[in-house]
């Protein structure tokens, strides 16, 4: 435990000021947000929200895979959500090299090897980001209605560029 000890310590402070909202599991504007985990990205201040407003998910180069259909699916029907934003963004690892070239340094870095899984990296984000707005789109599990948005976050300006 003494490797989170900052963590905790961090919460105590945090939990000693903290007021409830009183907030629900729904996205009270009926959004989510699907993005990379960098941690440059601030999902909810991006689109000017708070904790409460929007569904976050996120993974390694902002991909829209199995697991968020998945979760997309409880999100549309059960959490109020009846809009996504997909939201990569400039700067990212998953978006500078081959699938190939990621395990190379994945092996590398910590001795590895990680060619069993698949990373799912880039070479044109605009491309892979309109397949995935299409894989949302299609996606016959999800709630009826529903309006995708792709837009890529630009880390150096705090812009984003919708896609179409």
């Amino acid at each position: 435990m003494e490797i989170f000890a900052d963590l905790l310590a961090a919460n105590k402070d945090f939990a000693s000021s903290f007021k409830s909202e009183k907030l629900s599991g729904e996205a009270k504007k009926g959004l989510a947000i699907v993005t990379c985990m960098d941690s440059r990205i601030d999902p909810l201040h991006i689109v000017g929200m708070n904790a409460g407003d929007a569904k976050i998910l996120r993974n390694a180069g902002a991909r829209v895979t199995e697991d968020v259909l998945r979760t997309l699916v409880l999100a549309t029907h059960l959490l109020g959500v009846n809009r996504i934003l997909v939201m990569p963004h400039t700067d990212c690892r998953m978006a500078s090299g081959e699938e190939a070239e990621i395990h190379a340094a994945i092996k590398e870095k910590s001795g590895v090897d990680t060619r069993s899984i698949e990373i799912r990296t880039v070479r044109d984000q605009v491309k892979a980001l309109q397949t995935d707005i299409t894989r949302i789109e299609t996606y016959p599990l999800l709630a009826a209605n529903l309006k995708v948005m792709g837009a890529i976050y630009d880390v150096g300006t705090g812009l984003l560029s919708p896609v179409n």
